[in-house]
């Protein structure tokens, strides 16, 4: 039975069955960490052995039943000398090693590519600031199958739980610099293959960087506690060739130019519900359920009275602000038209036929408010 249940693989990039060791490494930083984690472990190792043995091997030859008899010293100069230097020059040769790590891994000048990744309760949002790409800018979010497998106890796959929507892409062999900040609480940004983590602390800037040597798919996790869904926050890198990424690049770019909403455009109402319909599907079923009846102290928007009223500025504004100490988190990172389309579908589905329609002028207004 135990075996039927561990019914997954290793996934590349990603976490291994019954494993032990540190990630693979596909960065230069990542392979010197596993190095230095394997160099201290060995230094720790032969002191234990060194000072366990000389412990137990005065214990058995000097012990009183062969007649031995304490001798009686105190404050040798010799010894306090001894165990004063030694150590210090193992912490110093452990430190050298260590510190040309740290400032590597700090060094994030001369970027081929800028990226901001801000985290938000409970997604990611990427933000291509500079280098080939620049301009474009998404969320990532775990991929709705993935929740609800978890909401059903079914975990499937070598991927599960790590398998977003919209994976952040790069080059290979580019000097990526990842920026970290947050919205809300903190969070951290880390991809072991990568021997990245840096916190994402809401009014600061924090940075790191890497350089993939692999193609490949890498993934990784939110890496502080951040709130109730902290588990359903992945990460997935998707490290390409430099032909593949400017592919990527200019279809997120024509993507985006389609995209791109008139907020002074007046919508009918079915176009706006069955736009809305999918922002919802993307961003806002995971919690409230695809059938609006929410769950524990995710709030119900079917039947709702905040959803029903007359009133659209008390809807627009929780979508815009957040409610709850951050469970509702901000979806100010839409567009108008988007927020728009998903207010106008839940005042408009199930059983709130109520008939009315927000459109982006509404949002833009809200936002000034």
């Amino acid at each position: 039975m135990a075996q039927a249940a561990m019914a997954v693989n290793d996934l590349p990039g990603g976490p291994a069955v019954n494993q032990l060791d540190l990630h693979p490494p596909v960065t230069a930083i990542a392979r010197e960490q596993r190095w230095l984690h394997y160099f201290v472990m060995i230094i720790c190792l032969v002191i234990f052995v060194g000072v366990f043995s000389v412990m137990f091997y005065s214990i058995f030859k000097h012990r009183k039943s062969k007649g031995a008899k304490a001798a009686n010293f105190h404050e040798s100069t010799t010894v306090e000398i001894i165990w004063t230097i030694v150590p210090f020059i193992i912490v110093i040769f452990m430190a050298l090693p260590a510190t040309k790590a740290v400032v590597a891994m700090k060094d994030t000048s001369s970027a081929d590519i800028t990226i901001k990744a801000t985290g938000i309760q409970w997604k990611w949002g990427y933000d291509y600031l500079k280098g080939e790409g620049e301009g474009i800018g998404f969320l990532s979010t775990l991929d709705v199958t993935q929740r609800e497998m978890s909401d059903a106890g079914k975990p499937a796959g070598d991927n599960y739980l790590l398998k977003v929507d919209n994976p952040l892409v790069v080059p290979v062999d580019k000097k990526i610099r990842i920026i970290t900040t947050a919205t809300d609480v903190i969070h951290a940004w880390m991809v072991p293959a990568f021997g990245v983590k840096q916190d994402a602390i809401p009014g600061f800037v924090r940075d790191t960087w890497f350089r993939a040597e692999k193609v490949g798919d890498y993934y990784g996790q939110c890496a502080e506690l951040c709130g109730k869904e902290h588990a359903y926050m992945p990460i997935h890198v998707k490290v390409v060739s430099a032909e593949d990424y400017s592919k990527w690049v200019g279809d997120e770019k024509k993507k985006a130019a389609a995209k791109a909403d008139d907020p002074t455009k007046v919508w009918v109402l079915p176009d706006l519900v069955a736009r809305g319909e999918k922002v919802y599907n993307t961003n806002c079923a995971q919690c409230h359920q695809a059938n609006g009846k929410g769950g524990g102290p995710i709030k119900p928007l079917d039947g709702s009275a905040i959803v029903q009223d007359a009133d659209k500025n008390k809807q627009l504004h929780i979508v815009l602000n957040g409610a709850n100490n951050g469970a509702m988190p901000s979806w100010k990172a839409l567009s108008d038209t988007e927020i728009a389309a998903v207010v106008t579908f839940t005042k408009n589905h199930w059983s709130n036929a109520t008939g009315q329609i927000v459109q982006p002028a509404d949002v833009t207004a809200a936002r000034k408010q």
